[in-house]
């Protein structure tokens, strides 16, 4: 069995900053890549940021400059730092991670909500 479980979320003021971190566990050989997800209220779940295990990342339009995605191998940890939140960032965040030869899981999600 693999989990992946989130915490960070919560509620901050507009300009303001979260931490989100996901840690995966049970019988992982390795894993690809991992990123974050986010589903608003009536939209579609879309890629806030990804990162693979060499490192490399990317972001969506909206949060380059604003969030940065990290991760620790040695803990299969993956983390989301987000600054200078606007209320357009609400939604439920949720992780992913692509397990080699497992195929790809999801965290349960975490709720962020920025207020104006």
């Amino acid at each position: 069995q693999v989990q992946l479980v989130e915490s960070g979320g919560g509620l901050v003021q507009a300009g303001g900053s979260l931490r989100l971190s996901c840690a995966a566990s049970g019988s992982i050989f390795s894993i690809n890549t991992m990123g974050w997800f986010r589903q608003a209220p009536g939209k579609q779940r879309e890629l806030v940021a990804g990162i693979t295990s060499g490192g490399n990342t990317n972001y969506a339009d909206s949060v380059k400059g604003r969030f940065t995605i990290s991760r620790d191998n040695t803990k299969n940890t993956v983390y989301l730092e987000m600054n200078n939140l606007k209320p357009e960032d609400t939604a439920v965040y949720y992780c992913h991670a692509d397990l080699t030869s497992m195929g790809g899981y999801w965290g349960q999600g975490t709720q962020v909500t920025v207020s104006s």
